[in-house]
């Protein structure tokens, strides 16, 4: 059985580790957001559809099967992305409050 001076000092320990979380986290989500949806990961994402896109065609799909493929292509790319569960453009939406 530990005395009250550990339990001080293990809360005194998690408050400082929380304090940590509650500065850094909000910084580590928005440059996740800034990576995810930054004009680079545009191009990368749309380059990414139309080489698929292309090599459908040249496989001898049909141009509207094609389509719908890389339609469905780029919504899986998204929901990999971020576009499903945390909403992290949302979430980062508002800026952290000064003191």
């Amino acid at each position: 059985m530990s005395d009250n001076s550990d339990l001080v000092k293990s809360v005194g320990d998690l408050k400082e580790v929380l304090g940590v979380v509650t500065e850094k986290v909000p910084d580590l989500l928005r440059g996740l957001r800034d990576i995810l949806y930054s004009p680079e990961a545009a191009e990368n994402m749309a380059g990414a559809v139309a080489t698929f896109y292309k090599k459908l065609m040249e496989a001898g799909i049909p141009p509207e099967e094609a389509m719908d493929m890389a339609k469905g292509y780029m919504i899986n790319l998204r929901e990999l992305m971020g576009g499903k569960g945390i909403n992290i453009g949302n979430f980062m939406g508002k800026e952290k409050e000064e003191d």
